[in-house]
């Protein structure tokens, strides 16, 4: 059985920010597990909330299937077909910064009012502006970091000089 890293400081950042109307962007170096907690920890918190299934849209932009949805003429028409039905939509885009106009399609997006937008992005043009200013004052960032030592000893089963070791390493 696969163990599940606890990321729940940032799960409850996303939590909070849930319907607040505004772009979540989840910052952070490369491989510091952004893409996880927003397709896996945070999917399944809305899951668990009752959230149908169909009522959370994924795209990650840095798989070679997904290549062509990188230009907003072919994405804007697919996710706005996604927003056909009723109720509320979870967008969540991983390396949206891959996506051309980004800023442009994501603010059309959060002009709709029925869908809420979370995004992870980890270039260094997109870590080294102020992501909040980029989405004119509609953009939320959370910034992630790495694990931590207890977050890693969280799953680790050895004993705590031992996982302090692999940790380091």
């Amino acid at each position: 059985m696969e163990k599940e890293i606890k990321r729940d400081y940032y799960l409850d950042q996303l939590i909070a920010r849930i319907d607040n109307g505004l772009i979540k962007v989840v910052t952070g170096i490369r491989r510091c597990g952004k893409s996880y907690l927003l397709r896996q920890i945070f999917k399944k918190y809305l899951l668990k909330q009752g959230v149908p299934s169909d009522h959370i849209i994924e795209m990650a932009f840095d798989l070679y299937d997904n290549i062509r949805f990188r230009d907003p003429e072919v994405f804007y028409p697919w996710i706005i077909e996604q927003l056909k039905g009723d109720g509320k939509y979870y967008c969540l885009f991983d390396e949206v910064q891959l996506l051309d106009e980004f800023v442009s399609v994501l603010n059309g997006l959060a002009d709709k009012g029925n869908c809420d937008i979370f995004v992870t992005g980890s270039n260094a043009k997109f870590l080294s502006r102020d992501i909040v200013t980029e989405f004119g004052g509609r953009g939320d960032e959370i910034h992630m970091y790495p694990l931590s030592f207890s977050e890693f000893m969280s799953i680790y089963d050895g004993h705590y000089y031992d996982g302090w070791n692999e940790y380091i390493t």
